[in-house]
């Protein structure tokens, strides 16, 4: 197999400061990523749109970080410490000669996580620190966020979408039973991991993908597992409220996922049982909106706030965009739930009957239509069509289709006053729509 080899440069520029000037330089070439070892794998197919790179590094950093990719990874490759290339220190605690632990990592913060794989090649100290959350953790802390979208148009395969660099990359293959493969699956980015929740055998199951090590794994078990429920994260928790259970009977309790744990907490449970509800998290509060709920499983269009303060729910009416009867009487249960966003604290919804795009006016509390969805995207009403927020920007995953055949297309508007103006992001061929969707930020 053939290898390809990337070049990373990390410059200092020279400082003068009151006790001298300090400039340092350091060059390390020729560090190989293996294509049999590279945990992500680039799509060119899917790179049709032009490549619009956004500078990562500002005047503050203290280092800068170049690097010259080709077609590395998006995380850090598998190499043994025999193929460590830039000296392996045996203080784990040291990343770049000269400078301490701390502004290594306030350096490395500023790069974008496509670069983190190649980083990852130097040595075993900067593998070491990619591999666990050490990075991630202070990304956070100091507000540093990038937005990737994870998609599966095929029931065991999942590919990533970087918006900033256009890039499509293929993640590992799943490889569960064909109970799972069949189920009806729901998924959510937390913190650095990627949640598919399905069916197995005997049971709910929650298969789950890892940033830090590029794999898939399971054995996760929610307190009182569920599906068809309302869900939404924010940075490294998440909540899962309603749904139902494998009986079939409608919940009201709702838990708490800490992605650095891996804990379940349950918390109180909401006022009303539903399921196939969608949540958000908007003005630091859990919003769980629509679904189908009661003794005759009719649609709801109430919804539920928590507050993570209190721990209290609070019903409020009418804030589901979905009303009763809109669509010539399709059954409730065939419908996809209310396909909900917030950008900004500001409440979105896509409107896949009217192919418009709805606004919810906190004050008034009521739904206005602010314009219209991309030209082209299709659904069956509404599966197969991603409605996400995504850092600062709405976007919509779909596209259209014909006679079997069509493409995935990314579009991305950046709210702001007028009416919606998509951008083309990113576009490729596809045999079929978008089953899953979620966006990590991390």
């Amino acid at each position: 197999m053939s290898e390809e080899r990337s070049c990373v440069v990390v410059t200092r520029d020279c400082q003068t400061e009151s006790n001298g000037t300090v400039c340092m330089s350091y060059r390390l070439d020729s560090i190989e990523v293996q294509n049999g070892k590279r945990p992500l794998e680039y799509d060119q197919e899917g790179e049709n749109v032009q490549r619009k790179l956004q500078k990562q590094s500002d005047g503050s950093n203290l280092v800068g970080v170049t690097l010259s990719l080709g077609s590395s990874s998006a995380s850090p490759p598998e190499q043994t410490d025999k193929r460590d290339h830039a000296g392996d220190n045996s203080d784990r605690n040291t990343l770049f000669p000269a400078l301490d632990r701390d502004s290594s990592i306030n350096s490395l913060i500023r790069c974008s996580r496509s670069d983190y794989g190649a980083i990852a090649s130097l040595n075993h100290n900067f593998r070491s620190l990619i591999r666990s959350s050490e990075l991630y953790r202070a990304r956070r802390r100091n507000g540093v966020v990038e937005h990737w979208v994870y998609f599966s148009c095929q029931p065991l395969e999942w590919e990533a979408f970087d918006p900033a660099r256009l890039r499509w990359m293929r993640l590992p293959r799943m490889t569960p039973n064909d109970c799972f493969v069949l189920s009806d699956k729901e998924s959510l980015g937390v913190g650095t991991e990627l949640l598919v929740c399905g069916k197995d055998v005997l049971a709910h199951v929650i298969y789950r993908y890892s940033l830090l090590t590029n794999t898939w794994s399971t054995g996760m078990q929610m307190n009182a597992p569920r599906c068809l429920f309302g869900k939404s994260s924010l940075g490294e928790i998440a909540i899962f409220a309603g749904g139902c259970d494998s009986q079939g009977k409608i919940l009201s309790s709702a838990e708490l996922y800490n992605s650095e744990t891996g804990t379940w907490t349950t918390l109180r449970s909401m006022t009303k049982p539903r399921k196939m509800c969608s949540g958000v998290f908007m003005d630091g509060k859990f919003y769980v909106i629509g679904g189908i709920g009661g003794a005759d499983a009719k649609l709801l269009t109430c919804a539920e706030e928590y507050d993570l303060a209190t721990g209290t729910w609070t019903e409020i009416p009418n804030m589901s965009p979905v009303q009763p009867n809109l669509e010539n009487d399709i059954p409730d249960t065939s419908a996809a739930p209310p396909l909900l966003a917030v950008v900004d604290n500001q409440l979105y919804s896509a409107d896949y009957a009217e192919m418009a795009v709805r606004k919810y006016d906190k004050h008034n509390k009521a739904w206005v239509t602010i314009g219209g969805l991309p030209e082209g995207v299709s659904s069956i009403h509404g599966w197969g069509l991603a409605f996400r927020a995504c850092g600062d920007s709405l976007i919509v995953v779909g596209g259209p289709r014909v006679m079997g055949r069509g493409f995935i297309e990314v579009h991305s508007w950046a709210p702001r006053e007028g009416p919606p103006e998509w951008n083309l992001l990113g576009q490729k061929q596809s045999g079929s729509f978008v089953y899953n969707c979620s966006v990590m930020g991390c």
